[in-house]
């Protein structure tokens, strides 16, 4: 067994539905158990463990967890819709492979629940989502994997394959958020032009933060596999191509990773960060496997997923850690003024180890290289 697999092993071993080991802020700020995109990243990657491995030990986790938070009602404890956090929207993607195997309908009835937080879901006078209801009016980069994929596969099952809401939001998004000169998207953009952090001219955030840029990334190949339309699948497969060609410029050759503030490697305090490198990887890896880029690229995202693991990956007496991580960020809101989007605001944040938001992305990364070996030796 490899050193990945062993790390993966240890972590679910050691936790529990209610007791995650890999979510440090409920861990350390002792925050009761709650349906979270942090922890729904992570079952999402067992659930593909479980599929590629054909090792029942991962889905009965992701079972047991969703079953701890799922009630014969189909209400989901700890998941406040009132709140129309994108976030926690994340999570519930993992039941719709949960009800295609169990057939049971209280998960069935757990995704309609968390579709009627989409159907009240505040907008933007454009069509975007609130990233939630207390940041009114603005769109969040990172907001789009916290959605975009469990609304996809909605669509599908309920919706007649109509994506014309989900390739609105990306367009809208794309048109305001984008720096043609830099090549790189923006955290934030406030309609409103009100908050603390936003451009008064253009209402965007200050600065190019690498795990929104990350999150983004990846909804689009996640997203892609699920699109049934030609014409929306094209439109996201030129978006991809557009997002990693301008990311891809700043890739630290030496290290093979990206700085926490993408576009300012030398500028004293940033650092090479893991979980937004992860995500890179992770989304070129799929991109090819899925024909979204070329096989060529496939070298560039290996380069990447080794880059973490050489520098990120350690382990020291029978234990294995994966660090660099940033904790959180975010912007506002308004009475957090410290979370101004700024470069010094990004590297103020803690960094730690073993954490989901750096953990899952690995993983994911590391289940598209391990997909396209058992491939080849098939």
């Amino acid at each position: 067994m490899n050193i990945i697999d062993k790390y993966i092993d240890y972590l679910v071993d050691n936790s529990a539905p209610d007791k995650l080991l890999w979510n440090k802020e409920a861990l350390t700020q002792g925050k009761a158990p709650s349906w979270n995109y942090i922890d729904g990243c992570m079952m999402n990657c067992l659930l593909e463990l479980s599929n590629i491995t054909k090792n029942d030990k991962y889905y009965n986790f992701v079972k047991s967890y969703v079953d701890y938070f799922v009630s014969k009602d189909g209400s989901i404890k700890g998941y406040e819709i009132e709140k129309y956090a994108l976030d926690d929207i994340c999570a519930s993607r993992i039941l719709f492979s949960i009800y295609e195997k169990e057939k049971d309908p209280k998960y069935l009835d757990a995704i309609k629940f968390t579709y009627s937080q989409i159907l009240n879901q505040p907008k933007t006078k454009e069509g975007n989502f609130f990233h939630k209801k207390i940041y009114p009016n603005q769109v969040w980069l990172d907001g789009f994997y916290m959605v975009m994929p469990f609304y996809t596969k909605y669509i599908n099952m309920f919706m007649n394959r109509d994506y014309s809401d989900v390739i609105h939001m990306y367009k809208t998004m794309d048109s305001h958020m984008y720096d043609p000169k830099i090549k790189l998207y923006y955290h934030g953009y406030d309609e409103s032009k009100e908050s603390f952090w936003a451009n008064k001219v253009t209402g965007l955030s200050k600065s190019f933060w690498l795990r929104a840029e990350g999150w983004f990334l990846t909804s689009l190949v996640d997203i892609y596999e699920d699109i049934l339309n030609i014409d929306s699948r094209a439109y996201i497969k030129e978006l991809y191509n557009k997002a990693i060609k301008g990311i891809l410029k700043y890739l630290n050759k030496k290290e093979n990773m990206f700085y926490q503030v993408i576009n300012e490697g030398k500028r004293e305090g940033n650092y090479l960060e893991t979980s937004g490198s992860s995500m890179v990887a992770y989304s070129i890896l799929k991109a090819v496997r899925l024909g979204i880029l070329p096989k060529s690229y496939k070298r560039i995202g290996l380069k990447i997923f080794n880059g973490i693991k050489n520098k990120y990956l350690t382990e020291k007496d029978g234990t294995i850690s994966l660090g660099g991580i940033c904790l959180v960020a975010g912007l506002g809101p308004e009475n957090n003024k410290r979370r101004d989007g700024t470069f010094e605001y990004y590297i103020s944040e803690p960094v730690v180890s073993d954490e989901s938001k750096g953990i899952a992305p690995f993983i994911m990364a590391y289940l598209e290289v391990k997909r396209q070996e058992n491939e080849n030796r098939n």
